[in-house]
C-alpha cells in the first residue's frame, strides 16, 4: 500500500524550512492577504478558498512549536522512507531468485510504520487540524447569526431607550410626579452638568 505523502507546509507558505517564527507568521499574513476569496471573482473564488484552507493549515501547524517539531520528524521520516523504498526497488531489480521472500526486517519495518500510524501520531495530528479548519469554515454560518443577533440587541437597545424617553415624558405630564420629574432633572447635579455642556 502507497502511503499518501504529507503536503509540504513550508512551500504552501513559500519559507524556508529553517525559517524563524517571525518569519512564518509575516508570510501568513502576506498570503492571507494575496488570497483573500473576496479579491477573485467567479470560478476563481473556489481556488482561492482551497488556497486559503492550505494556507490555515500549515500556518496552524508551523507556528506551534510542539506541532512542528512534530511534523518535521514526520517529513523526515517519510523522506527516509522514500529513499528506503527506492533502494528497495533497486535491490529488487539485482536479486533474481529471493526477491519476492518476505524477510524479518521487511516484516519489522512493516510493523514499526503500523506502530507509528497509531493515535498520537503527526498524521492523525493533523487530520484534526484539517477538521478544525473545516469547522471554521462552517463558522462563518454561525458568524452570520451572531451578526443577525446583534442586530437585534442593537434594535432592542433602540427600542428600550424610545419607551423610557416616553415614560419619562408621560411622568412628566402626571401631576403626582411632575415635582419629581423636575426635582430629577434640573436640581440633579449630573442633569446640571449634561445641560451645561450642551448649552455652551
Amino acid at each position: 500500500m502507497v502511503q499518501k505523502l504529507m503536503k509540504n507546509y513550508y512551500e504552501i507558505l513559500e519559507v524556508n524550512p529553517k525559517a524563524s517564527k517571525e518569519v512564518i507568521e509575516k508570510a501568513y499574513k502576506v498570503l492571507v492577504k494575496k488570497y483573500h476569496p473576496d479579491l477573485y471573482p467567479g470560478e476563481k473564488q473556489r481556488y482561492a478558498e482551497n488556497k486559503i484552507k492550505d494556507i490555515n493549515e500549515a500556518y496552524n501547524v508551523l507556528s506551534d512549536e510542539f506541532l512542528k517539531e512534530q511534523y518535521d520528524n514526520e517529513i523526515k521520516r517519510q523522506e527516509s522512507q522514500r529513499k528506503g523504498n527506492i533502494d528497495t526497488q533497486q535491490s529488487r531489480q539485482t536479486v533474481n531468485t529471493n526477491e519476492n521472500r518476505p524477510t524479518k526486517e521487511k516484516e519489522t519495518s512493516w510493523q514499526e510504520t503500523k506502530k507509528r500510524q497509531k493515535v498520537g501520531t503527526l498524521s492523525s495530528t493533523i487530520e484534526l487540524t484539517k477538521e478544525l479548519i473545516h469547522d471554521l469554515a462552517r463558522s462563518k454560518e454561525k458568524r452570520q447569526k451572531l451578526k443577525e443577533m446583534t442586530q437585534k440587541d442593537i434594535l432592542a437597545i433602540i427600542l428600550t431607550i424610545i419607551v423610557v424617553i416616553l415614560i419619562g415624558i408621560v411622568l412628566w405630564f402626571i401631576p403626582l410626579t411632575n415635582g419629581w420629574m423636575r426635582e430629577l432633572l434640573f436640581e440633579n447635579p449630573v442633569f446640571n452638568w449634561i445641560g451645561k455642556l450642551f448649552s455652551k
